[in-house]
């Protein structure tokens, strides 16, 4: 789908030998190839016949200036919807895109340059110091433009400027300003130019892709020829380090290629990537065109192929979204994924997104940048123009390597091609010599390994030794990350294991995931393997003791490496999942025990993950159904540790106390109840055990309050709070007692940060609708619920306990909290409605407004003995909880807890509900009537918040 590249295609507007200089009445046409006619893109004869009338008519220079930005407004207009109007028809043509917009801005350009000098400042007799030529640089220079690049001029005196060089300078500015160019500018002489360029690498390296657009062409030659002598010629070692340094500030700053809302210029991966490389060859060898560095021998022609497609690429992505957006775009968010995709022609198909299938393509592609720029900089390496790498000249003791392989540079290279690829198992040696000995392998030896990705076949994929150095890069190095990022950019791994290769690069289009699909999988097993070596032994106790007391490795490695391997089907990928587990286990060298348990593992891998989000586990009912699932600790512990590395591995910020807390109580009951036995978790050994810890904290209290509030409370109460809130709520209850006022509200809310949460705890009489208003209440001073419990009395109050974070997903920071005590006591008063209020604030930002998340509603009348849960899988958005729960308050439904699951963009919210006699809703035709009201109430709000 790419154009293939000219073998040295010229600049987009340098003259043809021969052609009469620019300032000559004609714009040369380039010789590459453009996206429309040039005439349609900018008629140069025409332009300067219609600046040539103006002058004729109305020679006043004001006016002048007037009528000519508006004729080359109107060209400029007319040449912008020709381009976009064929690029619209060949979405992927960026090569000639880019050349087309160079082509306008050149036309644009030496016409204002013809007005300043022909007619604004005419000079018939010019001294020597009245030269000047005016010089592309850059983006420009190199005659690559997207729809709204800068255009960055040199404007090239020969001595120190005159008054009437500074004069058409300002009156060429002035008139492209006034066309909305976005100029950028410098005034110089040749002498200004050398010696800025040696004190700033970035003006040197603005100027390495300077050309001559119009004015004094010997200056022009000059200047060229100056620079090569005396600028270029030199510090060419300093100048790599440089944009080196540039480039891993940029990666620092921009994050990983994988990261899912990518920056296509600056990112790892990216235009800016290829363009660093293309300097940096420009400067050491004096080429024109990345072509020219096939037959130097830096590339090999597959590899210039890849270049040229990854560059084409990138470039047409950087197109689209510069259109769409009016402006100089350069991340591709969420919203641009989807219009950038549409515009590219990429349909949904099998199950996946067109946007997923674009996304897809994207990252492969970064993935080629990166493999092109290690090649690169290793050639740079051998002719020691770059340093070794930092932890070469650190460590200089290097570990002695095995027969068959030799060091480079400070890398892992093969010493005779044809005797390594004599044995196939040689190409995952590699990668186990790699890891034994530290070092980085060499990109000779890669290139070598991708070329004969063909020898890894069924007989290999079953060699006995290639099973055992597999499993050992998992399970022996301790550091499994990076042997496996390394084989799946190069191939190896979806080669190794063919199931692999659909997930290579594949982006799952949420918020919620912070990487593709392959890289999550290798950020779950490095941390995995950080867990292994204690690192995380203080953030994750429970999964690190269960460690330390032993579980099968095999099996927990190759569970997380195939727990999303079936992600971008159309079937439920666990179960998919398990089916391949079950083909690729036993491939792998896992016995039949083994085998069977890594099927369990991937088919449940997200069980406890859903049980502790998105159910109550204070009810004995839950862990009862999780532990008849999980059968016994062994699978126990294999679960709690994959899930948690499960998690983590999502993204660097979705792991938190709160999760943990969940998974942790989840846990410790389930085994619990596996090794003693059901009956411990019944209610009432619960509800005695915390009627005594509430005795034991309230030591003080006389004997007959006590009495009266620990038999206050139904049992549902004593196992669903800590004892921190049973001593709030006691203290509150009393508290309330004592007011003259039936109608006054206690509120007290509590940091608690083990759990990242605050604590919110309301005490009032008991009357209809009351948990929708704090909802709302709570929706309006912006605090998202992550759990919620409500619990009536026996003499007529209601308890309910919020749990909720700030935007940031922390607990509010304690000088807040009496702000926010007041405007939560304002709204359950009624002096604030929540409703009203709320249509100003729950609108959907437009880069989440591209997510597409179905609504799913359920009744399950199994997992509690004494409620029906109602759960609502929807779009996420402020305010969701208060209209449903407004809509579930309208059709008398009690609502004892709302168990809250974010995950991005969608949300999980389930109700622990009973009707108005206390009974389940076990008619089909009530849970019908329920399901309209919610959904009715998550359209309106939808439209609301202009999803």
């Amino acid at each position: 789908m790419t154009l293939p590249r000219p073998a040295s295609p010229a600049p987009a507007s340098d003259p043809a030998p021969g052609a009469p200089a620019l300032a000559d009445n004609i714009l040369p046409v380039p010789s590459g190839q453009l996206i429309c006619a040039p005439q349609v893109i900018f008629d140069a004869a025409a332009v300067r016949a219609r600046i040539d009338a103006a002058a004729a008519a109305s020679p006043e220079p004001a006016a002048l200036r007037a009528e000519v930005v508006n004729v080359l407004r109107t060209a400029q207009e007319t040449g912008r919807a020709a381009i976009a109007a064929a690029f619209a028809e060949q979405p992927f043509a960026a090569r000639p895109l880019t050349r087309s917009y160079t082509y306008l801005t050149d036309g644009l350009v030496t016409a204002a340059l013809h007005l300043a000098t022909a007619y604004l400042h005419p000079l018939p007799n010019p001294t020597l110091a009245e030269r000047i030529a005016v010089i592309a640089v850059g983006g420009y220079g190199r005659g690559e433009m997207a729809p709204y690049s800068d255009v960055d001029l040199l404007f090239l005196t020969p001595y120190k400027i005159t008054a009437w060089a500074e004069s058409v300078i300002e009156s060429m500015l002035y008139t492209l300003w006034d066309i909305k160019l976005k100029v950028g500018h410098a005034s110089r002489t040749i002498r200004d130019c050398i010696r800025l360029g040696q004190e700033d690498f970035t003006i040197r390296t603005a100027m390495l892709e300077h050309r001559f657009l119009a004015g004094h062409a010997p200056l022009a030659s000059e200047f060229e020829t100056r620079l090569r002598n005396e600028l270029f010629s030199e510090g060419a070692r300093a100048f790599i380090e440089a944009k080196l340094s540039e480039r891993e500030a940029r990666h620092r700053k921009q994050g990983e290629r994988y990261v899912v809302e990518p920056n296509v210029k600056e990112g790892k991966g990216g235009l800016r990537d290829l363009q660093s490389l293309f300097w940096i060859a420009k400067y050491i060898h004096s080429v024109q065109d990345a072509a020219e560095l096939v037959p130097l021998g830096v590339f090999r022609p597959d590899e210039f192929d890849r270049f040229v497609q990854a560059e084409d690429f990138l470039w047409a992505v950087r197109a689209h979204m510069h259109l769409i957006t009016g402006r100089p775009t350069e991340q591709l968010t969420f919203d641009l994924q989807v219009e950038v995709a549409e515009r590219m022609g990429y349909r949904d198909r099998a199950g996946r997104r067109g946007v997923e299938i674009f996304m897809q393509r994207y990252f492969r592609e970064a993935t080629a940048v990166g493999d092109l720029t290690r090649i690169f900089l290793t050639k740079l390496e051998a002719i020691h123009l770059k340093n070794e790498p930092l932890l070469e000249r650190i460590f200089r003791r290097r570990p002695r390597v095995r027969a068959g392989y030799e060091v480079i540079n400070n890398r892992l290279a093969i010493a005779d091609p044809g005797a390594f690829l004599a044995d196939k198992v040689n190409l995952l040696r590699l990668f186990e010599e790699g890891l034994r000995t530290g070092m980085l392998i060499h990109p000779d030896a890669m290139r070598l390994v991708t070329a004969n990705l063909h020898l890894i076949d069924d007989g290999m994929r079953t060699d006995k030794e290639a099973r055992r150095i597999f499993l050992d890069l998992m399970l022996r190095h301790g550091n499994p990350e990076r042997a496996l990022r390394r084989m799946n950019e190069l191939g190896v791994l979806a080669a190794f294991i063919p199931e692999f290769e659909p997930i290579v690069a594949m982006m799952q289009f949420n918020m919620y995931h912070s990487y593709t699909v392959d890289e999550h999988i290798i950020q779950c097993i490095a941390q995995l393997a950080k867990l292994e070596k204690g690192e995380l032994t203080e953030a994750l106790p429970i999964a690190s003791n269960i460690l330390e007391r032993g579980v099968n490795r095999r099996v927990l490695y190759v569970a997380l490496l195939l727990h999303d391997i079936a992600k971008g089907r159309p079937e439920d990928h666990s179960i998919l999942g398990a089916r391949i587990a079950r083909e690729v286990a036993p491939r792998l060298g896992l016995n039949k025990s083994e085998s069977e348990t890594v099927e369990w593992l991937v088919r449940y891998h997200l069980l406890m993950s859903d049980m502790a989000q998105k159910r109550d586990i204070a009810d004995p009912r839950t862990v009862r159904d999780f532990a008849k699932a999980v059968q016994t600790v062994k699978r126990l512990d294999l679960l709690t540790v994959m899930t948690v590395c499960d998690i983590r591995g999502v993204g660097p910020t979705t792991w938190n106390n709160w999760k943990a807390a969940l998974i942790r109580a989840l846990y410790r009951q389930t085994r619990r109840a596996l090794e003693t036995g059901m009956e411990d978790l019944t209610r009432e050994n619960r509800g005695a055990e915390a009627k005594k810890a509430l005795r034991d904290a309230l030591p003080d209290w006389p004997k007959p309050v006590l009495k009266t509030e620990t038999g206050r409370h139904y049992p549902p109460y004593w196992q669903g709070l800590h004892l921190t809130a049973h001593v709030d709520f006691a203290e509150m209850l009393r508290a309330l007692e004592d007011k003259d006022d039936p109608a006054e509200i206690v509120i007290r809310l509590y940091p608690d940060e083990d759990r990242d949460a605050t604590r919110a705890c309301f005490v009032m009489v008991d009357h209809p609708g009351i948990f929708a208003r704090i909802a709302g209440a709570l929706a309006l001073v912006g605090a998202n619920v992550v759990d919620a419990r409500s619990y009536t009395t026996k003499d007529g109050y209601v308890t309910d306990a919020f749990w909720v974070q700030d935007a940031d997903g922390h607990p509010f920071e304690a000088a807040r909290l009496p702000r926010l005590t007041q405007m939560i006591h304002k709204t359950l008063k009624g002096e604030v409605v929540a409703r009203d209020a709320l249509k100003t604030r729950d609108k959907i930002r437009k880069r989440e407004r591209a997510f597409n998340v179905p609504t799913h509603i359920t009744f399950d009348n199994d997992g509690s003995d004494i409620y029906t849960i109602i759960e609502v899988d929807t779009r996420d958005r402020p305010g969701l909880l208060y209209d449903l729960a407004r809509a579930l308050a309208s059709a008398n439904v009690y609502i004892a807890n709302a168990v809250i699951a974010t995950y991005g963009e969608q949300v999980v919210d389930t109700f622990y509900v009973k009707d108005m006699f206390g009974l389940k809703y076990h008619s089909k035709a009530k849970q019908k009537s329920l399901e309209a009201k919610l959904r009715q109430a998550i359209a309106e709000g939808a439209e609301r918040a202009g999803t």
